[in-house]
């Protein structure tokens, strides 16, 4: 199966964004992909931290949510929505940011809320999201079939989800096929970590990790590293954006999973 990873770099602009969005996701359909997936806040980098919660959409209701099910539909593909910020009922001043999954037919398959909410502090740039969210509290993985019948298991994350193993070991009981890590890492932590962490990511679970991502200066000053990435499970970097719009493409491959797995039983020999 053909899987895409689509980057982006959204403006405040929610309606410009979408329409980007299904643009992308159209030339990822066109080049034979059955999962695409959007980047983190691909429908917003506002200028302030709390514009996420203006446009925040009620659970199932709502102009990006509408536009991820009929893109899904109109193209016939799995589209992984990257992230949006969802409202928490009795809450103004708090949301989730949300990984929703819609199948070829339009219809929701997946929800998943980030759990690890993202802190940093350089001196010069400083990031907290718990000052706009609330984590979520549990691992979501799910099981896709492809047009030629073949199930794949899927774990989904959020960007700083990356720096904590523990989620994984957690997603992949049973082993996955591809893990998911839509992201927007900022500059330096992205320089530093974003390829070695995803590599990592990989190559413990010996599976594909797929990593769309925000890349390139925004209007409200903020640089994302960019990169989007897909991984293969000896951790081999199959395709790789770096920066500015465009998708990336590459096949799921049961059969070199399973002949790492069979090479090197890391899962097998699992202790803890």
């Amino acid at each position: 199966m053909k899987i895409a990873a689509v980057q982006m770099v959204s403006t405040p602009r929610v309606a410009e964004n979408l329409a980007r969005a299904r643009a992308l996701i159209g030339r990822a359909a066109d080049a034979g992909a059955e999962l695409v997936a959007l980047p983190e806040y691909f429908c917003l980098m506002g200028q302030r931290d709390t514009d996420k919660l203006d446009v925040a959409e009620a659970d199932g209701s709502g102009p990006i949510q509408d536009l991820l099910a009929a893109a899904a539909r109109e193209c016939g593909v799995w589209l992984v929505g990257g992230t949006l910020p969802l409202r928490i009922d009795g809450r103004r001043d708090r949301a989730h940011n949300t990984t929703l999954v819609f199948g070829p037919d339009g219809r929701r398959v997946a929800r998943y809320d980030k759990v690890h909410l993202f802190r940093f502090d350089d001196g010069e740039r400083r990031y907290d999201e718990a000052a706009t969210l609330l984590p979520g509290a549990t691992p979501v993985a799910i099981a896709l079939t492809d047009r030629a019948g073949h199930t794949w298991r899927v774990g989904l994350s959020i960007c700083y989800d990356l720096r904590f193993p523990e989620l994984y070991r957690a997603l992949c009981v049973p082993p996955c096929d591809l893990l998911l890590v839509p992201a927007a890492f900022t500059y330096p932590t992205g320089q530093a970590h974003w390829e070695l962490l995803l590599r990592a990511r990989a190559v413990e679970n010996q599976c594909m990790v797929l990593a769309p991502a925000q890349g390139g200066r925004h209007e409200n000053g903020r640089r994302t590293w960019g990169h989007t990435m897909i991984v293969g499970p000896w951790g081999d970097v199959l395709a790789v954006q770096a920066e500015d719009e465009g998708v990336v493409i590459a096949s799921l491959d049961a059969a070199r999973m399973a002949q790492v797995r069979a090479q090197l039983p890391a899962l097998q020999h699992r202790v803890l």
